[in-house]
């Protein structure tokens, strides 16, 4: 699977965002693309973000950089670990939410 942007290593960290626990790429809806940012797919691509829908969150959009399962949109939002390898998501990722995801209608995960 490509991963576009500016990845750093084979977990998907990127220039921008490399903690340990940085390690999803997120397909956009735009493109098709994976991207381990925005801010990578702001910088290495010629258009603008178009967010998922709420109706579009079954879609497998996430993808874990440590054994590369690929999650659904609802299944991420739910998650604080990897479903498959159970590799910690880094919480602070679920204040760029609305750079995704069209949250104006959701509720807020814990």
């Amino acid at each position: 699977m490509v991963i576009y942007g500016k990845p750093v290593d084979e977990q998907t960290r990127c220039v921008h965002y490399r903690t340990h626990k940085d390690i999803i790429a997120v397909k956009f809806n735009c493109c098709g693309n994976y991207y381990p940012c925005f801010r990578c797919h702001e910088e290495c691509s010629d258009h603008p973000v178009k967010l998922w829908p709420e109706d579009q969150w079954q879609e497998r959009a996430i993808l874990c950089g440590v054994c590369r399962t690929e999650l659904s949109i609802v299944e991420y939002r739910a998650s604080t670990r990897c479903p498959s390898c159970s590799s910690e998501f880094n919480e602070a990722c679920s204040t760029h939410a609305h750079l995704y995801f069209d949250t104006s209608s959701s509720v807020p995960l814990s």
